[in-house]
């Protein structure tokens, strides 16, 4: 009898099969092979046999090309060709453990008999009375994957406390003794119905996320409306003093376009957040959808352990969208002065933001738990180790950060974008410490702001501010050298909070502390606000630094 270890090739010439086909005993051979065997050893008449297995056919056979198997062999020489050419085969597929000649590919697996079985092989082990409480499942080449590798016992049970399949071995005498264990089915229910409620969570969730940007949409809409109200409004009024206010009008539509701008990309950050809510959402209840789609019990808890979906998801209530994130009151200061102007035009002129610049950070003179951004704008306090401790005051000037130039003569303004911050120190210093290694002493006049409280902190003295209306989110910084001044303002409302004077001395350097973050809830950084079109106001007003 012939044998053959590849079911792909023929019995007789031991190569692949050329034009196959199938006996009624069910053994496959060439067309050419089985005529040349038949010419030889039998007569025209018969009896015709089949070289496999010496079974007598009872006439002549109608002998078709199998196209299945002539396909097989196709797709084989293909695979074949690309193995020769360096390409990753495809596994090979698991064979039937019970068949004794060329074995089938196998459909299913016993995890009692360790065993895979063929569907003929399949059909016969779930029908015998004896073996009807063998645990057969799909098809798998390493069984050991759905048994216990301790105990090599099937994995019937369900640790509760740990969160893995176990088998009785296990909860009785091995790791899991004592623990609380379930049955696969009924954990499996538990943690079905847990996934479906946190389903039900999610759902809530983007529901939510989604009204939030809905609400988003209509105030970016509004910010955008306002901007442009204010736009056509502002450029009305200065229409009628065309002739002297020229530059002026100019400085003020910039600074118009340039609180849209900070306007529309808080809108535009709140409405990532709450989309990047919704595609996670999503992918969670696709991911938990897939899995309640699990038919194997066994499988499922093992997915679901593996993908932390056991206990329900701890997801954060969607906040009400502050409408404070469209706010127009630094647009309106801007048409309030331009009102007052059209009353008494010399009485206003230069304007404050006439001195706007934006000073660049200097690094070498950043406190080393500080972080300057590549741009030099922006400045944050740097993410430290866990068991590093902090024990300095919130407000330590020690934590800052100067600008790269000081000023010593002229009038010099700028802005600090503070926004939510619950903590934060600017102002000026003399930085001869920062900027002499160390030596020499310094005198600073600042504003801290601690929570909600405001402090005129100069050196060692402080004095407590009463600021009225909202929380100032942009501080300006005014320092008339000429007149010896440094004046702190709400840069929104363009309204005074505090006014030092200032010795003239040594050249004065902006200062910006963004002050220690503790557990996340200080880690913004303070950024330096600046127009998209910079103008040179300081050569027209006289203005200057060295």
């Amino acid at each position: 009898m012939w044998t053959t270890e590849n079911p792909l090739k023929r019995p007789i010439c031991q190569d692949l099969f050329t034009d196959p086909v199938t006996l009624p005993c069910g053994h496959n051979f060439c067309l050419a092979c089985i005529r040349i065997v038949w010419d030889a050893d039998v007569s025209r008449d018969g009896p015709f046999f089949c070289p496999e297995c010496q079974i007598f056919l009872p006439s002549a056979p109608a002998l078709e090309v199998n196209v299945g198997l002539q396909t097989e062999v196709k797709a084989f020489e293909l695979e074949q060709s690309g193995a020769r050419s360096g390409a990753v085969a495809p596994p090979p597929a698991i064979r039937c453990d019970h068949c004794i000649e060329a074995a089938s590919v196998a459909v299913m697996t016993c995890l009692t008999c360790d065993a895979s079985l063929c569907q003929a092989h399949a059909l016969l082990h779930q029908g015998r009375a004896a073996l009807r409480e063998h645990t057969v499942v799909e098809v798998t080449g390493d069984p050991m994957s759905l048994k216990c590798r301790e105990h090599r016992e099937e994995l019937k049970l369900f640790c509760v406390e740990d969160e893995v399949p176990v088998c009785c071995l296990c909860a009785v005498v091995g790791l899991h003794k004592n623990h609380r264990a379930a049955q696969l089915r009924e954990a499996c229910s538990d943690l079905k119905n847990k996934l479906e409620a946190t389903m039900s969570q999610l759902l809530e969730s983007k529901s939510s996320a989604e009204h939030a940007i809905e609400d988003l949409e209509a105030l970016y809409m509004q910010a955008v409306k306002c901007a442009a109200d204010f736009r056509e409004r502002i450029s009305d009024k200065y229409s009628r003093i065309r002739t002297v206010l020229d530059g002026d009008e100019r400085l003020m539509l910039q600074m118009i376009d340039a609180e849209e701008t900070c306007m529309t990309e808080r809108l535009e950050t709140q409405r990532n957040v709450m989309e990047a809510h919704i595609k996670e959402a999503d992918r969670l209840r696709s991911q938990s959808k897939l899995l309640l789609q699990e038919p194997s019990d066994l499988k499922f808890l093992q997915q679901i352990t593996v993908q932390g979906l056991c206990k329900p998801l701890d997801i954060q209530p969607i906040q009400e969208v502050d409408k404070d994130l469209c706010d127009p009151e630094r647009m309106r200061a801007a048409e309030r002065l331009v009102d007052d102007l059209s009353v008494a035009l010399s009485q206003h002129f230069p304007r404050m933001w006439s001195y706007l610049c934006s000073p660049s950070l200097d690094s070498e003179t950043a406190h080393p738990k500080l972080e300057v951004s590549p741009d030099r704008k922006q400045v944050c306090w740097r993410r430290q180790p866990p068991d590093e401790a902090v024990s300095a005051r919130p407000y330590d000037s020690q934590y800052s950060v100067l600008a790269q130039e000081g000023f010593t003569t002229g009038q010099h303004y700028w802005e600090v974008l503070v926004r939510e911050k619950p903590y934060w120190l600017i102002g000026a210093t003399t930085g001869s410490i920062h900027k002499n290694g160390g030596k020499g002493d310094e005198t600073s006049w600042c504003i801290y702001h601690g929570d909600g409280q405001y402090l005129a902190c100069h050196d060692n003295r402080e004095e407590q501010l009463s600021v009225q209306g909202k929380r100032v989110r942009k501080l300006g910084v005014l320092a008339d050298l000429q007149r010896a001044e440094l004046s702190f303002y709400d840069a929104d409302t363009v309204t005074l909070l505090h006014r030092f004077l200032v010795p003239r001395m040594e050249p004065l350097y902006p200062m910006l502390n963004p002050c220690i973050d503790v557990d996340g809830v200080n880690k913004q950084p303070l950024a330096l606000f600046c127009l998209r079109d910079d103008c040179d106001w300081n050569m027209k007003t006289g203005g200057g630094k060295e």
